[in-house]
């Protein structure tokens, strides 16, 4: 099928994450340049879909965890994306109404379908700045004024440090402490990310590496657990701990044979006290 009409504000010419994710997960709001780099990855690794695939189920598992077991009610998804069939302020809604939801995006394609979606939602907003500008963020009017900063608050950085190729300018873990630091005690955070299991599955992970640096997009790291669990900065992790997205508080019989992809993503979720 064609691409659709591309909006003013779009760049079609270069693939954006939030649309690569989308077009890895069988959505519809991609072009043809973000549909590119997919196929460049699936000639590499041909289960890699299954890295966008666990970290939408590791996002909504997590999420139910915080809203059902932690009693959490405010959210800060940072580089929320696309919009799909279960978002954050959906999962967490549906167990507490009066949660509220903050996403943070900067690609225009996601503000713009995310401002349609929640036109009529009191309790969830989308503001548009730098995920990996967290002091900027955190000054953000909508940000400071829809969250109460006196109450536990739960971070989400879902897929999104793996695309962050400023290390050497500033480290992500610097990154992290920034948000980390501003949380008021009882917060969470939650974070996945593409991992190097440091196994026979490291050659595909440091293949896949390759294709997505290599790639138009131009990130996509893929880090060994040591190297993720430093970004939670020394907080708490909730069991099961740092562990392959797949295995985190799986609902129900996890498959009998996991793939490349589902070996190479993790996450965690941890508590600052």
């Amino acid at each position: 099928m064609p691409d659709r009409p591309v909006p003013s504000c779009v760049d079609a010419t270069k693939p954006s994450i939030a649309r690569v994710y989308d077009a890895f997960l069988g959505g519809a709001d991609n072009y043809e340049v973000d549909r590119e780099v997919v196929s460049s990855v699936l000639r590499t690794a041909r289960e890699a879909a299954d890295l966008a695939v666990e970290n939408r189920r590791f996002l909504i598992r997590a999420c139910r965890y915080l809203a059902e077991h932690a009693g959490m009610t405010q959210f800060l998804d940072c580089g929320s994306g696309l919009p799909t069939a279960e978002n954050t302020h959906t999962v967490v809604q549906g167990v507490n109404p009066d949660s509220r939801v903050v996403y943070v995006d900067n690609d225009p394609l996601v503000l713009a379908h995310s401002r349609a979606l929640l036109d009529r939602d009191e309790s969830t907003v989308i503001v548009s700045e730098n995920i990996f500008e967290p002091e900027t963020l955190l000054r953000n009017d909508v940000v400071r004024s829809r969250l109460d900063w006196n109450a536990p608050i739960a971070l989400l950085h879902m897929g999104t440090l793996h695309h962050y190729n400023d290390e050497h300018a500033r480290p992500r873990q610097d990154i992290m402490r920034s948000y980390i630091d501003a949380l008021p005690p009882g917060s969470y955070v939650a974070i996945s990310h593409f991992l190097d299991p440091e196994d026979e599955y490291s050659t595909t992970a440091r293949r896949m590496e390759e294709v997505f640096l290599h790639s138009m997009m131009g990130s996509g790291t893929f880090s060994t657990a040591a190297e993720i669990r430093k970004l939670f900065n020394g907080l708490e992790l909730i069991a099961p701990g740092l562990v392959r997205c797949v295995d985190w508080l799986p609902e129900g019989p996890g498959p009998e044979r996991l793939n490349a992809a589902q070996r190479c993503i993790a996450g965690a979720v941890a508590l600052k006290r």
